[in-house]
């Protein structure tokens, strides 16, 4: 498990900045996972996002905030660090986080 604190809106309304989640990096990705990655393009960014699918040997990642511009169709494919599991803060928010439909 790796502890993470989200930054920017890139991820509203499912995550939001702030949110401290946990991740787990052995975790099997599946498309609609939100995943903890670093863009090949951007090895030193580590970011946020919404696994789409399978892409030239990593992962298509996007953004579910649509007005944000910084993920795969702007840096290509990524590789994934580990799948956000859980976010325990702030309180209110505190639970699994579950893949979507994409």
């Amino acid at each position: 498990m790796r502890a993470v604190l989200v930054h920017g809106p890139s991820m509203a309304p499912t995550l939001r900045h702030g949110d401290a989640v946990l991740v787990r990096r052995s975790a099997r990705i599946r498309p609609g996972d939100v995943v903890v990655a670093r863009f090949r393009a951007r090895p030193d960014l580590l970011v946020v996002k919404r696994a789409v699918r399978p892409y030239d040997g990593g992962w298509w990642v996007e953004s579910d905030n649509p007005f944000t511009t910084g993920d795969s169709r702007a840096y290509g494919a990524a590789d994934v660090v580990g799948r956000v599991w859980f976010r325990y803060l702030p309180l209110r928010r505190l639970g699994r986080l579950r893949p979507t439909g994409v």
